[in-house]
Order: C-alpha cells, then structure tokens, then sequence
C-alpha cells in the first residue's frame, strides 16, 4: 500500500515500486472499515426507525429533515440482516506526519474497483516475476465476494438466487464497471425496462424464455431513480413497484434505498460518534477534522479563512463544486464565500491536508504525484475488506484532487505478508 513513496527500490526489475504496508498494519485498517460500516448501518436503520441517535442529542434533528438523500418511503422498511449499505468504497489519505484518516465514505453507488481488479491483472502480467517473489494478498476474488453478499440477501435463501446488476444505460461513464462486474460474477446485465413488478409484488425480468423471477439487484442507479411510483415521478430509469416488492421482502436491492443519507459529508463528521452510540467502541481509524458550516460559529471561521481550508459541498462527487483555498485566487474565493453563506447547510470544511505522494512516470520523467486510496468493504451476513483497493492519482502537478474525473489515474496497490 502506497505511503510517502519517494524511496525506490533500483532492485526491483522496474522502477517504480511503492513501499508495501506490513499485512498486519492492513488488518488494523481492515477492522477500521469494518468498525465504519457497522455503524454506518446503525445510523441508517436507526433513521428509518426510532431515531434514538437525534432523541438522545447526538446529531441535530434538522440535519436529517435538510438532507436531500431522505427517502421517506424507505421509513420503516427493514432489509436483509438489518443491512443497508451492502458495498462501500471509504477514500483513505495519509497526512505528511504519517496518520491515516479517513477522508469520506461512498455508499450510493461506489465505483471504480473495476479499475482496480484490470490494475492487478496487468501488472501480473507484465511483472509475474515479482508476483513470485512476493506474498501480495489477492484481489481477484473480489467479483465472488460480491456475489457470495448479494447471495446472502435473496428472499429465497433455499433456491439458486436469481442476480442481476441494474445499469442505467450504455452512456453512464461507469458502465464499463457494470459490465465488467456483471460478467465477471455470471449475472445478468439489465436497464430498467428489462424489468416489471407484478400483482404478486415480485419482481421478474424479461426474457426470451418468459418472465423470471429476480432475487437480488445489484443497483448502479441513483436510489431516487430506482421506482416512477414511490420516488420519482419523472424517472426512465427505474422500476415502477420496485420499493413496494422490496418493503414487502420479496427482493433485495444493493446498495438499499435510502442509504445515500449516510452519503453526505455533514453525516460523515458524525461517525466517531456513530461508534461510540452504537457500537460502545472508540473509532479505530480518524476523521478529518471538519468544520460544519450549518453552525454559526463555524460558519463565521470558514468564511474568514477561505485562503486555508478546503470546502466541499454535502452532495456532490467526483471533487465537483469544492474550493482548495490555497490554490485558488482571491476571486474565486470571493464568488463561493458568496455560495457559502447563501446555502451553509450545503458545505463542510477542512484543513488541507499534504497527501503523501508515490512516484509516477509523467513525460519519461519520475515525479511525485499526490494520491489517495478507496477500500471496498462488503456486507451482507458476513463482512469483506479488499486488502487494498483503487489508489487514485493526481497527475497535474500540486493536485490534491484525485478523482478521474478531474484528470486522475490509478496504479496497483498491494498488501504484502
């Protein structure tokens, strides 16, 4: 696993290697994401049930009401194994002083292990030698992690469950992924119109031979798209009656309906104290510091401090709609501090953080590039790490954005026994 990476190794038969994190120090991370998402899933059943967490104080109550991945058709609904976010993709940095903190946590609809399972099967191909050498725990088993989760959810746990992955269509820009994964498992690939709830409240896919009767969706849809009937009204992606046969235990979607209130970045800056409430444990992996600009007090410093801080919208993705202070000029400062205070609830802010940096090749050139690193963790009756995962890079110089979106790229990351 990458960390500050400017050692390399000339005896390696290629020059460009990162240091590899000790498997035990990766197994203490493990339990971190595992700690993270078991709470994560409290909260969320927790919303859409008694909401002991806000009655008790720990959370402001018009947090929730603002929040705009609120599902109230999801109120009172109770998946499989009291699980929600069934895949989670946790973005991990690692500061200048060594810390690891966990910079945000993805449970809509994560994406980009594709990406990471493609990473490994290259670089065994090209480097098999080192492969040979060397312990690196394996992520090619993680297409039957998934599908041993989703498995786990059927309704009908005595027959062959019936999966599918749900795509929204050819020009999403993670379709790719779904194929990819579809394949990989031997599931299905279907849009929405390959799919109808009949009076049974059952869900069934078309096909040439007649209906089937579908088990488990593996949802790549925004959750507000997935039902014309209970969500939106507009939606051509969806399913009409999908939510009424999910309430009713009939399938099981993944990740649930309702689980993006836990994908918000004000949340995010609650789930030290998720931990503690619901787990009685303490976080085994940090937060950044974070600035929750809804209160007034913080409000008024983020403002005053624009220059220093990074501040990110609630909802967004793909670092769309966020300011890095120090990289940005007076006016640019100056048009979102405008943004900030017309809509605080929409912002969080947080100290820059110096990402550590590994090698990369840029025009035949070595140069440090900063990077971050996204885990997958799955859950379902049992609970799956990747040992290791997608380390995102940024290739412009000085970026501490690493999304692909915004030019990023990837490399392999390894674990090693």
């Amino acid at each position: 696993v990458y960390s500050e990476g400017q050692n390399i190794d000339r005896a390696w038969p290629f020059d460009i290697i990162p240091r590899p994190l000790p498997a035990e120090d990766w197994d203490r991370t493990a339990a971190g994401l595992r700690q993270r998402l078991k709470a994560l899933n409290c909260f969320i059943a927790d919303v859409y049930g008694e909401r002991r967490f806000i009655a008790e104080g720990h959370m402001p109550g018009e947090l929730l009401e603002s929040s705009g991945n609120y599902l109230p058709a999801c109120q009172g609904a109770r998946p499989a194994w009291d699980v929600w976010a069934h895949i989670c993709g946790s973005d991990l940095v690692r500061d200048a002083d060594g810390t690891l903190y966990v910079l945000e946590d993805n449970l809509r609809v994560p994406s980009g292990v594709s990406y990471m399972l493609e990473n490994r099967a290259v670089m065994k191909q090209v480097f098999p030698e080192v492969f040979a050498r060397q312990s690196i725990r394996p992520v090619d088993d993680y297409p039957s992690a998934l599908f041993d989760m989703l498995a786990s959810l059927s309704p009908r746990p005595g027959d062959e469950p019936e999966v599918v992955v749900l795509t929204p269509g050819i020009y999403n820009s993670a379709y790719f992924e779904h194929a990819y994964l579809a394949q990989r498992m031997g599931v299905e690939l279907v849009e929405g119109a390959d799919l109808l709830v009949r009076d049974d409240d059952c869900l069934y896919m078309r096909t040439v031979t007649g209906p089937t009767r579908v088990d488990v969706i593996y949802s790549r849809v925004n959750a507000e798209f997935l039902d014309p009937e209970a969500l939106r009204p507009d939606s051509l992606l969806g399913v009409p009656g999908l939510i009424r046969a999910w309430r009713a235990g009939k399938v099981a979607i993944a990740n649930a309906p309702g689980t993006g209130v836990a994908d918000d970045k004000v949340i995010y800056a609650y789930v030290p104290q998720m931990i503690r409430f619901f787990l009685a444990e303490e976080p085994i992996l940090e937060n950044v510091p974070t600035h929750l600009c809804a209160q007034e007090k913080e409000l008024a410093h983020v403002a005053d401090n624009l220059e220093r801080l990074v501040v990110k919208p609630a909802n967004e993705s793909g670092g769309y709609g966020m300011l890095v202070g120090p990289h940005a000029t007076r006016q640019e400062r100056a048009d979102f501090r405008k943004l900030l205070l017309a809509d605080p609830r929409n912002y969080v802010a947080q100290p820059v953080i110096n990402l550590s940096t590994v090698p990369t090749m840029i025009d035949g050139q070595l140069e440090p590039r900063h990077v971050d690193l996204r885990p997958f963790i799955l859950q379902g009756r049992q609970s799956f790490v990747t040992p290791g995962g997608l380390t995102r890079v940024a290739l412009r110089k000085g970026s501490l954005v690493v999304n692909s979106s915004q030019g990023g790229g990837s490399k392999d990351t390894w674990v090693v026994e």
